[in-house]
């Protein structure tokens, strides 16, 4: 079989749900979002087994994949949408009792005129300036929301994957002026955040990537394996060059293997002549370009090339192959293709 395997931990994505739930503190409620279809693993085997981990508060980005987790999840959990209600969304967010976190006046204005009965948070901006209401446009609506009684006030952080940043400090002190002796639950933070400390974690946290094995939860535990087949190994010469452009040419002999993966795949084009493969714990260089299905690597150094090496797995995880393309752990997980034999163990999966 030429598909390369995608094997999917949920025992791995639940134990660390479970290991971030222990540094939230005692009293405070953690979530989980699984948005952009569970960060490309799948949002149903991935609800579910947060969910069977002891979720009951999810988030997503819109209110179409608030609709499906509903569908997978049934009644019982909370489900916040972070884009809020957006123009032509009331029938998506009532039918599937979706919560969705208000962002501006005119989403205010939108919900309570569509909805006037139905939960609702609130998202303010403490200093990102992407999404949510800004102190002074707060300030002018907070009584009328709140004798509404949202559900949720919450912001988010610019820099919590540096904890050294002064934003960290800056928008918390913010975020708690804005939100002062207001008896509603509030969130600030994220995987960063929950790391951060308790003095971040208000009510709620709401992990995201490091459930999934990302940075900056450096204890995590690896949830994605990916093992591409090895579809042809051939010797090289001293100054003959592999794939397109000739960007590698082999200064000794040498023995590449072609692979069956490539950028139709997510595995990222900058990442050519940086990265590298596993057999087994032996790192294997990628050289040349990644091309739409194919990826050559230097397998000179084994004294047998196996069926498949690994890209993802216990020895390099996300942020690393990120680090050879030059983006962030965000990307690998979300760009994962629809080619992959996808295999999920343990969980609910």
């Amino acid at each position: 079989m030429a598909r390369a395997t995608l094997t999917i931990d949920l025992d791995a994505l639940a134990a660390n749900w479970r290991a971030l739930d222990r540094l939230s503190a005692q009293g405070v409620q953690t979530a989980a979002t699984v948005k952009a279809d569970g960060y490309g693993l799948g949002i149903a085997p991935a609800a579910r087994s947060l969910a069977g981990a002891g979720a009951r508060q999810f988030f997503v980005a819109l209110a179409e994949e608030g609709v499906t987790l509903r569908e997978l999840l049934g009644p019982g959990p909370d489900i916040f949408v972070y884009s809020g209600h957006m123009a032509g969304d009331a029938g998506m967010i009532a039918g599937a009792g979706l919560v969705p976190m208000l962002n501006s006046v005119e989403q205010l204005t939108r919900h309570f005129e569509a909805l006037p009965d139905h939960p609702f948070g609130v998202q303010l901006d403490s200093g990102m300036n992407r999404l949510g209401m800004e102190p002074a446009e707060w300030a002018a609506v907070a009584d009328l929301v709140l004798g509404r009684a949202p559900e949720l006030l919450q912001s988010h952080l610019a820099c919590a994957d540096d904890p050294d940043s002064p934003m960290n400090p800056q928008q918390r002190s913010t975020f708690k002026q804005m939100t002062e002796g207001m008896k509603v639950p509030r969130s600030l933070a994220a995987t960063g955040g929950t790391i951060l400390g308790r003095g971040y974690h208000f009510d709620i946290t709401r992990p995201g990537v490091g459930l999934y094995g990302g940075a900056p939860f450096e204890r995590a535990r690896p949830v994605v394996h990916l093992s591409i087949p090895v579809i042809q190994v051939r010797d090289v010469e001293p100054g003959e060059s592999v794939g397109y452009g000739c960007t590698w040419t082999a200064r000794a002999p040498a023995r590449v293997a072609t692979l069956a993966a490539g950028y139709a795949d997510g595995i990222i084009r900058a990442m050519g002549n940086r990265a590298q493969l596993h057999a087994g714990e032996i790192p294997c260089p990628l050289v040349g370009r990644v091309s739409m299905d194919l990826l050559t690597a230097d397998v000179s150094h084994l004294d047998e090339v196996p069926d498949s090496l690994e890209l993802l797995g216990d020895n390099q995880g996300i942020d690393a192959v990120a680090g050879a393309a030059g983006t962030i752990g965000y990307e690998i997980l979300t760009a994962l293709g629809d080619r992959y034999n996808r295999h999920y163990v343990g969980g609910a999966g």
